[in-house]
């Protein structure tokens, strides 16, 4: 066994394929973003009054996953806070990721450490830690930037109040503490529509909308950062085309093709291959979207959950169905499990919020005289679905019953 190790371990150290695969990681930041000098600008333009100590405008960003929004964001402050340190103004920023830290006394925590002040895990009321904040803050100068990235995953679930609070707390410090700036980020392009008037006012004093890449684009992007991640001759000619064609056809999503090459390298690395070949991506791309799908799916509210087991079942012999025939499914399957149904209205936006996430299609037809309907459609592998519904327990029964699959 040990000789098998030692195998495995010296194929890595001496891999062929990878010089530096932490750079294709979603979370390296380059010293340079190709092909978004136009977002760079406007969100520096906007973040760029802190230099002068004066609050910049509240920043709300939005579009899809991948095209650059917390990279752009994360590179602008960064280069924001060296420029001030260099000038002697204070400007600091605290970065919270609300899908990770999905509760308001979590969000509040992460900006209560970013400011020096320690929050035990749990014993508090929300209340007491925004006052802890509101303190601390009181005994700062400068500026404070807050990042609240996938913000839509917070409000879904616990509503607007916080980022209420959050974009009028300067109405609650002195007039010379410290001046609060809060950038919202979402991947939901209609995540504004559900804020309440006040807040999105306050949020929206200034937006910028990332378009996604096309396939050129995500070619140069690539290309750059493969030059320094893999070794030299390491990647067949046709590689980086590909990979950017498939995430390309993928809502011009950057992470996704990032997230590819570096997989079929890794698939290339474990076989041995002296190169990487458009076969390794086109297994990666089954893995990613596989994977995809089961992460996703299984981290939806309940009732999301039930939603696509009604889908699942009503289209196990047509190719699609219709919302009133899925919400009678949904309400049986409610009452199986012993919960009550919420409405159909709930039911449609949760089939909305499905679309958006690509684990439904929904598109109006014309019925002629009989009006309007959705034929709603599964557009990825049933069979990664039922793996991420059958990790709740509660669900497990009904698929077994219903011979779900």
């Amino acid at each position: 066994m040990s000789d098998v190790l030692e195998e495995v371990f010296e194929s890595v150290i001496g891999g062929r394929i990878f010089r530096n695969r932490d750079i294709l990681s979603p979370d390296y930041i380059p010293e340079r973003l190709l092909h978004r000098d136009s977002e760079i600008r406007r969100v520096g333009s906007v973040l760029a009054q802190a230099l002068k100590e004066s609050r910049p405008n509240n920043l709300f960003i939005y579009g899809l996953t991948g095209t650059g929004k917390t990279a752009v964001t994360l590179y602008v402050l960064t280069r924001l806070t060296a420029k001030a340190r260099r000038l002697g103004v204070s400007v600091d920023y605290v970065y919270v990721n609300a899908r990770q830290r999905d509760t308001p006394y979590k969000v509040l925590a992460d900006i209560a450490e970013g400011i020096g002040i320690h929050v035990p895990f749990t014993g508090l009321s929300t209340a007491e830690v925004y006052s802890r904040v509101v303190r601390g803050l009181s005994k700062r100068r400068g500026v404070l930037i807050v990042v609240l990235d996938e913000i839509d995953w917070l409000v879904r679930r616990k509503g607007d109040d916080l980022l209420y609070k959050l974009t009028r707390i300067g109405y609650e410090l002195p007039y010379d503490a410290a001046k609060v700036s809060i950038i919202g980020i979402t991947n939901d392009v209609r995540f504004v529509e559900m804020l309440d008037a006040r807040v999105r006012s306050s949020l929206g004093e200034e937006e910028v909308v990332f378009p996604p890449y096309n396939a050129e684009q995500l070619e140069d992007i690539l290309r750059d950062r493969a030059k320094e991640a893999f070794q030299p001759d390491a990647l067949e000619p046709g590689v980086i085309p590909y990979c950017a064609a498939l995430a390309a056809r993928d809502h011009g999503d950057a992470r996704r093709a990032l997230d590819l090459l570096r997989l079929a390298g890794e698939l290339a690395e474990r076989e041995g291959a002296q190169r990487v070949s458009t076969v390794h991506v086109k297994k990666a791309w089954n893995k990613i979207e596989y994977d995809r799908v089961v992460e996703v799916a299984s981290t939806l509210p309940l009732h999301a959950r039930l939603v696509l087991l009604a889908a699942l079942h009503a289209t196990r012999l047509q190719p699609y169905t219709t919302t009133g025939e899925l919400y009678s499914l949904y309400q049986d399957y409610a009452e199986m499990i012993g919960i009550e149904a919420v409405t159909q209205r709930r039911i449609s936006d949760i089939i909305n919020e499905l679309d958006m996430l690509g684990l439904l299609t929904a598109r109006v037809i014309s019925r002629g005289r009989y009006g309007k309907t959705r034929m709603i459609t599964i557009p990825v592998k049933r069979e990664a679905l039922v793996q991420a519904l059958l990790k709740d327990s509660r669900l497990q029964e009904v698929i077994e019953n219903q011979h779900i699959s």
